[in-house]
């Protein structure tokens, strides 16, 4: 019998709906490169349908110190304080026209993670017939929920996560547009029997090897990033950073509130939505671990 079954998708449906470590699983991240089309199916997590997806939030700015691009997860992902969100809402509030616009740079998005299975990879062949990890925003979230449970789901619904030859591929259409990629175009489509997944046996043992999601991203603590805020934003000048900002915190006590449940998400897709609060979310897990056979 297969690991993935009809049950395991109302399961693995409904924690999508409500998604909201140190080892690195980066260098299994797909790459898309525009003009090009990616041949995917999504991988269910058999063993824990909740952690089929990861939703995280990040921070990225081009450093005043090096240029390079600077990233991190943000604790907001786990409701708690980040000080880059902090930084970024004392200097837009309470900061010099300069520093004002200068907070601009500092921008926190929303992705998510889910492990899939490559049928056709145009520009790198070494990673067909092999799990990796599809990382990705608003546009191809949006493309993934109507497959499952949106206005396409009758014709693909629980088909999205089956490796047989009745399930469906997700093929992603990477176009550029304005200098950067777009997923528009994406969509699933229904899909012809895998070449080497030829039995169950050969489908579970692709279910069963896939990545933990929690730690494809080494995890920065609360002081770390405040060091990566100095360094690369601030460029070490503490007359700008943490003595400053000790000053006005005190001065406005407000600005230590800034959490997940008041910062803002800066998009690529310029959809500024607020951030979703997660504080029923061990309620909802409970409930749904206690409803699962598996």
């Amino acid at each position: 019998m297969s690991a993935y079954n009809q049950e395991m998708f109302a399961k693995i449906s409904e924690a999508m709906k409500s998604t909201t470590g140190q080892t690195s699983n980066f260098g299994n991240v797909l790459r898309f490169k525009p003009g090009n089309t990616y041949t995917l199916r999504l991988l269910p997590n058999v063993e824990s349908p909740l952690k089929t997806l990861f939703h995280y939030y990040f921070q990225g700015w081009n450093s005043l110190a090096t240029g390079q691009y600077i990233s991190a997860i943000s604790p907001s992902t786990w409701d708690e304080r980040d000080p880059i969100s902090e930084a970024k809402f004392r200097l837009s509030k309470h900061g010099s026209e300069q520093e004002k616009e200068d907070s601009r740079l500092l921008t926190r998005r929303e992705n998510w993670l889910m492990n899939v299975y490559v049928v056709n990879d145009p520009t790198d062949g070494e990673n067909n017939g092999k799990n990796k990890i599809l990382r990705f925003g608003k546009q191809l979230h949006k493309i993934i929920m109507a497959g499952i449970e949106g206005e396409d789901s009758d014709e693909f619904g629980s088909r999205v996560f089956d490796l047989s030859a009745d399930g469906c591929s997700l093929k992603i259409k990477v176009e550029e547009q304005g200098g950067y990629s777009t997923y528009v175009s994406s969509r699933f489509a229904s899909a012809q029997k895998i070449p080497g997944l030829v039995d169950e046996e050969s489908i579970n043992a692709v279910y069963k090897n896939i990545y933990d999601l929690e730690n494809v991203f080494p995890i920065k603590s609360y002081d770390d990033l405040k060091v990566m805020l100095n360094e690369h934003f601030f460029c070490g000048d503490p007359e700008s950073s943490e003595d400053k900002e000790q000053e006005e915190q005190e001065a406005n006590p407000i600005v230590k509130s800034v959490s997940a449940k008041t910062a803002k998400v800066d998009d690529d897709d310029d959809d500024d939505d607020d951030v979703p609060s997660y504080e029923d979310d061990d309620t909802k897990v409970k409930d749904i671990l206690a409803s699962m056979d598996l």
